[in-house]
This record gives C-alpha cells, structure tokens and sequence, in this order.
C-alpha cells in the first residue's frame, strides 16, 4: 500500500468543487435565460443554444479530455481547463450578440471537458493508496453533480435578480483564480503516458452531435420532412457511425467499444442519457413558465425552484444511500423514472392563470424524487461496472452519456414545445400549451429510461454491487 498523500482531502475539496462548478454551469443560466433574451435578442427557438452550446461541446469532448489527461499529466490538463472556463466566462459576461453569447458558452464546455475527466484522475492518484478512502472520495465527487446542478437554479436568480445577468458569469472569474492559485500546492503531478491522439475521433462525435442537435432544433421551422433538415440530421448520423468507425480501427481510440459489453455498464449508462435527457427540459421549461406565463421575476423563480432544489440536496445525501443499502441500485434505478415521468405528467397540468403551490411545488417535488432515486445508483454502477483500470473511461462514458441526453432531450422537447405554441411570448394559453407538450414529452422519455432500466440492468451479484454500496454509505455517516 502506496503513503498516502497528506493534503488529499483538502485536495478533494477543489477537485469537488470543479465537479460542483462544471455542472452548475449547465444550470446556473435557467433562470437567467429571459433577460438574456431580452437584453442580446435572442429568438425563442434559438435560446435553447445557450445551453446546447456548453452541453454539446462539454459532451462531445469529454472523452478527449480524458485522453489528453492521460497523454499530457492530469494536473497540466486540470490546470488549462480552469483557464479556458475562465477565458469562456469572460466572453459570456462580455457578450453583446447572441453569436458572442453562444460562442462563448461552447469555450466554456471546452474548458469543463478539459476539467472533469482530469478532476477524476486526480482523485484517482490521490486515494488509490486505500480502496476504503477511495470510494469516500467518489461518493463526495458524485454528490457535488447533483448538487451544483440543483444549487445552479436558485443561486442564478438570485444574481440576475439583484445584480445582473452578466455576473452569472463573472461569478466563474474569482472562483477560478482560486482554485488556479491552489493547484500547485495540493495536486499531485502524474508523468505523462506515451500514445497518440484520436483528433479524428473527438472531431466526428462532437461535429455529429452538433449536427443533430441542430437538426432537432430546426425541425419546427424547416419542416422534419424538409430537405434540409434531412440533410443535417442525416449528416450527423453519418459523421456518429464514422466516429464508431475511427474507434474500431484506430490503436488508441478515444472510447474502446467493446467495454459495452461490461455486464451493466451499457444498461446505467442509457438510464443516465435518458435521465439527462428528461430532467434538463424539465427545469427549462419550468423556469421559463415561470417567468413568461406566472410572469415571475428571476430571484422569485429561483425561490420558487428552492424546495425542489432542497429536497434534491437532502435526498441525495441522506435519503438515496440508505435506499440502496437495502434495496440494491437497481430497483432504484428502474422506480426513479417512473417518479420521474409522474412529476413531469403533473406539470404538464400547468394554466395560464395557475399558482406556485397548485401548479408547480408538488410536481416539482415528486419529479425531483424520481432524480433523487436514479442518479446516484445508476452513475455508481456506470462506473463500478468497468475493471479498475478502465474505471477513468467509464466515467468519462457516464459523464458523456448524461450531457448527450441533455442535449438532445433538450432540443426534441423544445421543437416539440415550439411546434405547441411555445414561442408565441404574447399569448399565455399558447405559452403553456407549449411548455405542457414539453412536459409531457419529458414524461415519455423518462418512462422510456424506466422500462430500459428493467430490461438492459440484471441485478448484480453480491460482491458486483458493493462498489456502488460502499460509495454511498460516506452519505450516512
């Protein structure tokens, strides 16, 4: 057993805090997205882009972020990751165009790429010394997803509220310079490994996924049968297989296709997409009903999300651990987006002249418990399931397959809103008629993921399932 290092946990704390910071950054601009609208020009259809920008470059270059950790020294590629999430902060709080807006948030996922795969290798190098101490560590760094992305909500009304909406993202600046300062001090170097880059690899999974976002984004306008949206959807299939292609045939590819065949590990992954992919337009459109139809201001939206984002916190912590000692990860991981979908089909129940505690509170509540039961088990057995040395990669995979959903959960459910009447900003019935089609469609992809959980996760052997187990017990203690 190796010495362990003595600054570890003070350490965790900063590879913790960039998980937290990483994800709130998908969430931190819900609330914030009306004034943005309304201050840079953005259409309805195109503000969807602001997230889509972050989640698709962080989504798509997440696996090149491991490997360039690997090639190059985690510590290295976690350093250059905070300065580009900073250069990319600065051009978003800078923004004066919708373009500059967008641009800006696509760096800032370049830099989260670059940040959280190497956030875990760290984590790795600092705890692999005691198994015990490990799995401590990757239950603290679990929770601090959840946890920033649900903290995101609220603390982003609370700044456009009594600041303003460029402060979202001035907010990254400080939080950046610390955690630079404190990189030389407390992570540990790691000597860089030979191979080659899969350039080619990263370049078609993230130009595909681009291309599809895109195409689902369109479609309401162009028409889903119209030529060119055909033509980009098709594309971005095209370059989607070319990219499985390149990981066939090259010898050091950025995802070796055959860990898939991990018992579970392709069943937890799929839960995640699907997870990502109902819940993100769920608090999307929740944010914007709030504000466009209840015509709520951006601090009162976040309060209004504070009980949903409190549950969360408690759940995750207190509730989900003690759920999976007893029952094991996989009951959980098929119950919660049953929850999940009921929450949603509550939502999309919203009206035009409805309130806070009939509409919203409740709903939100028991969607949130639905997340609250399938996140953590399903991310904990996404990664258990891989050998120990492939455990990096399968993180990567996990964290990859939760931003994808987003993504393209977010751009289905917002051409369906759209194409219901969600971008008539004039016309409260026609607003909400949108934001209840998005609700509902929401519903059926996280009743997709419950029914998929069933069928692709077995229930793991004993001593498969303690790794998950042991994860979540720090949570109790």
């Amino acid at each position: 057993m190796s010495q362990p290092d003595p600054k570890r946990w003070a350490a965790l704390w900063f590879i913790a805090l960039a998980q937290f910071m990483v994800i709130m950054d998908t969430s931190i601009i819900a609330v914030a997205l009306p004034e943005i609208q309304q201050d840079l020009g953005f259409s309805q259809a195109n503000l969807t882009w602001l997230l889509n920008g972050f989640l698709v470059a962080f989504g798509g270059l997440l696996l090149l972020g491991g490997r360039l950790s690997d090639l190059f020294g985690a510590k290295r590629i976690f350093t250059v990751g905070w300065v580009v999430l900073l250069e990319g902060s600065v051009l978003c709080a800078l923004a004066g165009s919708p373009g500059v807006a967008v641009a800006g948030r696509a760096v800032q996922g370049v830099g989260s790429a670059l940040i959280a795969p190497a956030a875990l290798t760290l984590l790795m190098l600092l705890f692999s010394h005691d198994p015990k101490e490990l799995t401590k560590a990757l239950a603290l760094y679990g929770a601090a997803a959840p946890a920033g992305g649900t903290a995101g909500v609220f603390l982003g009304g609370v700044i456009t509220e009594w600041l303003s909406w460029p402060w979202v993202f001035w907010l990254y600046v400080p939080i950046a310079l610390v955690a630079l300062a404190a990189i030389p001090a407390l992570m540990p170097s790691s000597p860089p490994q030979p191979g080659k880059l899969d350039v080619s690899g990263a370049l078609a999974v993230t130009a595909g996924l681009a291309l599809v976002v895109l195409g689902i984004v369109r479609a309401p306008a162009e028409g889903w049968g119209s030529t060119s949206t055909l033509l980009v959807l098709g594309g971005g299939l095209v370059l989607l297989a070319v990219f499985a292609a390149i990981q066939r045939t090259v010898k050091a590819p950025l995802m070796r296709l055959s860990i898939f065949r991990t018992p579970n590990l392709a069943g937890a992954n799929l839960a995640q997409l699907l997870l990502g992919a109902a819940w993100v337009p769920m608090w999307y459109f929740l944010n914007l009903y709030l504000q466009q139809v209840l015509g709520y201001g951006a601090f009162a939206s976040g309060a209004a999300l504070l009980p949903m984002t409190v549950f969360i916190m408690i759940g995750m912590i207190g509730l989900a651990p003690r759920l999976i000692n007893r029952f094991g990860p996989k009951p959980l991981i098929v119950a919660g987006p049953f929850v999940l979908a009921g929450g949603l089909v509550l939502l999309a129940l919203v009206r035009p002249d409805g309130n806070f505690a009939v509409d919203v509170l409740w709903a939100s509540i028991i969607a949130a418990g639905g997340q609250v039961l399938a996140f953590i088990p399903s991310l904990g057995m996404a990664i258990s399931s891989a050998r120990p040395q492939e455990g990096g990669l399968a993180s990567g995979i996990v964290n990859t397959s939760y931003q994808v959903g987003s993504a393209l959960g977010l751009a289905a459910m917002s051409a369906l809103a759209l194409s219901r009447g969600a971008g008539q900003l004039d016309d409260p019935v026609a607003l909400t008629d949108g934001f209840s089609a998005g609700f509902l469609g929401a519903a059926g992809i996280a009743t997709a993921g419950g029914l998929l959980a069933f069928i692709t996760i077995r229930k793991p052997r004993s001593s498969e399932s303690a790794p998950v187990e042991q994860a979540s017990e720090l949570a109790t203690h």
